[in-house]
């Protein structure tokens, strides 16, 4: 499996994914594009994939760089961006890169990586890298936006539910085909504090003909005060944290950990 997630290994991850449902009605566009355009800057957005959340704040009148390692969702996101008038196209650059290792040669007001891509860094090592990184590219008193998911702790004790659990069905894509998707945990790994988990898509072609595309990634899981410590280390202060994209305070049964750390000016 990707230590990245997989999305540069397999294409038809970036053909599905703006289909997925649970994806498209996200809340977290809103809450990106309204800090971006109040940034006073330009933007980064770490993992942009095929630019769910990248176009709309380029539409909104933001400067906005996105970085991904999959070409194919970077291609996807080239496809979408080639439908939008030409000062919207004007305001993105795109790069293909490691978050864990880049330079832009620019400086940012706002860094964000929507979606937990973060959680594809397994290793502190590469967490903080990822973090030193946006420290370097954030001007001082610039902010970074990290979106994780909130624990539930049912998902991480007891034995892998290795039984594949539906999620959606008869979802149709432009060129005739339809697919469901699947899910399931394969492997609990709590030292490391990851899962091993698979997306099993179904999809079938307008002829009739059938696949089973699997989306085999380690997903790690992060603790409220874990996450602050690294973001300490690599220079940052914590303005803030929600439990959703309402910006409700974190509270037990909160879905989200959503961290607005300020850069500071020590970097450890």
């Amino acid at each position: 499996m990707s230590t990245y997630g997989g999305y540069e290994d397999h294409p038809f991850i970036a053909e599905l994914y703006d289909y997925v449902p649970g994806y498209a009605g996200r809340r977290d566009v809103e809450f990106c594009v309204e800090y971006a355009r109040s940034a006073g800057g330009p933007v980064l957005e770490l993992g942009s994939g095929t630019g769910r959340v990248l176009i709309p704040a380029a539409a909104a009148g933001c400067r906005i760089v996105g970085l991904d390692l999959s070409e194919y969702m970077l291609a996807e996101c080239r496809r979408k961006l080639a439908a939008q008038p030409d000062e919207v196209r004007k305001r993105v650059r795109l790069v293909q890169g490691d978050m864990t290792a880049f330079d832009l040669g620019e400086s940012f007001s706002l860094i964000t990586m929507p979606f937990r891509p973060f959680q594809h860094l397994l290793l502190v090592e590469s967490q903080l890298a990822c973090l030193r990184c946006a420290n370097r590219h954030l001007v001082m008193g610039g902010k970074l936006i990290l979106d994780l998911f909130q624990v539930k702790l049912h998902r991480i004790t007891g034995p892998a539910p290795t039984e594949e659990a539906e999620e959606f069905s008869g979802v149709e894509l432009p060129d005739g085909k339809k697919f469901a998707r699947a899910s399931r945990i394969v492997a609990y790994h709590r030292a490391e504090q990851f899962n091993d988990v698979e997306h099993i898509y179904y999809v079938t072609h307008p002829g009739g003909r059938t696949e089973r595309l699997v989306h085999a990634f380690p997903f790690r899981y992060f603790f409220r005060y874990e996450v602050e410590h690294l973001l300490a280390r690599c220079g940052f202060r914590v303005a803030a944290l929600y439990g959703n994209y309402d910006r409700s305070p974190l509270v037990d049964d909160s879905p989200e950990m959503i961290f607005v750390a300020e850069k500071g000016d020590k970097v450890s």
